[in-house]
């Protein structure tokens, strides 16, 4: 890894972290600097809080993932004094060569002999650890509170549409508050999050008697997309029980009630790709209120196949210091294995290491040409996966652009064939994630050969797909509408 400050901040586990390894380095914390002949290892102290300095160290052995060692108490990783180090690095200040610590040695070979055994099963045939195997009695056991907790749920879902959602203003929102806690003691997550999503809107119609349409159209919304996950999920977990199995299994509707993959089963159900590339079209950070957590989410373009595909780095408040922050990303990232969630459309990937590299010119001029052939193509493509009632209304899509520009006060994309579609923010994503105005700032005229990147949606105000830009993709370039 070439030590630069953006690879600096990427390494934080939030900004806050990294501008206070700054300050240390800035301010001559930093003592007794050694490194290692070879360049692999730096060590030092750094003075703390106490009368004895911490022994804080970084190791690049593997130098696309560095091991950062420090005596200090945090429970960030890595720690303040790390990053400084890192500055300290960056900054070119003179290191002593000096033998290996020996408590460092030791752990250098003791990572080393568990690569080494890691390896040795690769070559005989073997594979990653496998899922650990369920505890039957206890997963029926679970299976059984989670068909108890559908039947609480449906029988809300069922109160509430029969008697209308004009009755969600008198109602109280605590019902829901409430309902949502026992649905998470029955481990239906999915459905606990919906119902505090309702209860939301109950306080919102509440609040702004102004707020109550888009309000009760969400909640519909909602409603429909968990009768319809309730009905599925009994059939679901029924058919489990009936089986005995109960692994996580290649459906949407695992997650949906509730259930979280490990990378070890998605490998087990075959959902993995060896050997992707892929460069980032776009990041953006967004607040779930009913979770109580940020979401730092990343649109992917796989160059090699086309697809799109998007990273959720999930922060809860409660937790916000110890969970690393992710960031925008402008090198190729290679990944040797990419694990994919199931789904339609816009599925979720995550991976256990990556190297990065610039995109070189070809890859770049290449990327414009992954973007569907036209619009009628990518209308197609949206309106088959948002029909799907447990399925987000809209789509990441990448469209060819033939012209932008205005038709009165709206922005229109045009592509070769005349097709046209409107162009506006999503009303879901907040005024936080309005850019579509930007598109009249861009510094310079579109070259031919371009693309655009964004979310394509139902929008029922004129009950008509639109277009959220995110991005727009040129042969040189990637224009970032978000940050």
């Amino acid at each position: 890894m070439e030590l630069t400050e953006q690879a600096i901040l990427l390494q934080a586990p939030n900004p806050a972290a990294a501008e206070n390894g700054r300050k240390l380095s800035k301010k001559g914390s930093f003592s007794a600097h050694r490194k290692t002949e070879d360049g692999t290892l730096y060590w030092c102290e750094c003075a703390g809080s106490g009368k004895n300095p911490y022994r804080v160290s970084i190791d690049f052995t593997q130098a696309d993932s560095p091991t950062c060692r420090c005596s200090c108490p945090s429970r960030q990783f890595p720690c303040k004094h790390a990053l400084g180090l890192m500055f300290e690095i960056l900054a070119g200040k003179e290191f002593e060569i000096a033998d290996i610590p020996q408590d460092i040695a030791d752990k250098r070979a003791k990572q080393a002999a568990r690569a080494a055994k890691k390896e040795a099963a690769a070559e005989e045939g073997g594979s990653p650890a496998k899922p650990k195997k369920p505890n039957a009695a206890a997963q029926k056991k679970k299976l059984a509170k989670q068909l108890e907790g559908l039947d609480m749920a449906e029988k809300m879902v069922d109160e509430l549409l029969t008697s209308g959602l004009g009755t969600l203003a008198g109602s109280s929102a605590q019902t829901f508050d409430k309902l949502a806690k026992d649905l998470g003691s029955c481990y239906l997550t999915g459905p606990q999050t919906a119902f505090t999503r309702i209860a939301l809107t109950v306080r919102t119609v509440q609040k702004d008697p102004a707020q109550a349409d888009a309000a009760y159209a969400e909640a519909l919304r909602l409603l429909v997309a968990l009768r319809s996950t309730i009905k599925k999920g009994r059939v679901f977990l029924e058919g489990k029980l009936e089986t005995g199995n109960y692994s996580a299994e290649d459906s949407a509707l695992f997650e949906a009630l509730g259930g979280v993959w490990k990378l070890e089963d998605l490998k087990a159900i075959g959902s993995v790709k060896e050997n992707a590339k892929l460069a980032q079209l776009s990041f953006d950070v967004s607040y779930d209120e009913a979770k109580k957590e940020y979401v730092e989410r990343g649109w992917w373009l796989d160059i090699d196949s086309g697809d799109i595909w998007q990273t959720l780095n999930l922060r809860p408040v409660k937790a916000l210091k110890y969970v690393k922050g992710d960031d925008s990303r402008f090198d190729l990232l290679e990944i040797p294995a990419l694990y994919i969630y199931p789904g339609e459309g816009d599925r979720r990937v995550r991976w256990d290491g990556a190297s990065t590299r610039p995109l070189t010119a070809e890859e770049q001029a290449g990327i414009p040409a992954l973007a569907q052939p036209d619009l009628a193509a990518a209308t197609k493509l949206v309106k088959g996966k948002i029909k799907n009632t447990l399925a987000p209304k809209f789509l990441a899509v990448l469209v060819p652009i033939g012209a932008l520009g205005k038709i009165g006060d709206e922005f229109v994309l045009e592509d070769a064939q005349g097709g046209r579609i409107l162009l506006r923010d999503r009303p879901e994503d907040g005024a936080d994630h309005a850019c579509t105005e930007r598109l009249g700032m861009l510094p310079r005229a579109i070259p031919t050969g371009s693309a655009l990147f964004g979310l394509m949606f139902y929008d029922g105000r004129d009950k008509a797909l639109c277009l959220h830009p995110y991005s727009v993709v040129t042969p040189d370039g990637i224009l970032r509408l978000q940050y």
